[in-house]
């Protein structure tokens, strides 16, 4: 499956009020090579194993596949993981017939966060709420894989 997506920096809070749900996310890389990311998530009491490619000129494409997997196995695949587990929390906000995730990032990665919004075309327009900031789809800096190996307070 191709997965088409915006990431953005926030630029406040408002988004809190308007989620309609959050989830408690952990998840580590057990390979975090440019070509290619293999992850571990732990969401609440589910699991996933996600493998992702390398992303487009753009950065907002990319391969992704993913499949559920036992928690308890997905927990003793965490501590394989590299160098860094990444803490957040996933705030969904619905935004005109969009839906924005937004984490906010815990630990070594406090004052970060990010907003993302799913398309079905690269070209494809969407509404913006107003705690939506500068735009970084594509930029390396920004991917969960390369801030587990570069947590923010490091930056």
């Amino acid at each position: 499956m191709i997965e088409i997506e915006r990431k953005f920096l926030v630029n406040s809070l408002d988004f809190i009020e308007q989620s309609y749900k959050f989830n408690k996310i952990t998840q580590g890389y057990l390979n975090s090579h440019p070509e290619r990311t293999v992850r571990i998530r732990l969401k609440d009491e589910l699991a996933f194993i996600t493998i992702k490619g390398k992303s487009n000129g753009a950065g907002t494409s990319r391969l992704e596949w993913e499949k559920p997997i036992d928690f308890n196995e997905a927990s003793q695949l965490i501590n394989l993981c590299e160098d860094y587990v990444i803490s957040k929390t996933r705030y969904l906000i619905k935004y005109g017939i969009h839906t924005f995730e937004v984490d906010v990032f815990h630990g070594d990665n406090d004052g970060l966060i990010l907003a993302e919004i799913e398309l079905s075309a690269e070209n494809e327009a969407y509404d913006k709420p107003n705690w939506l900031g500068k735009e970084v789809t594509g930029d390396l800096k920004y991917y969960n894989s390369y801030i587990a190996n570069n947590p923010f307070k490091n930056w």
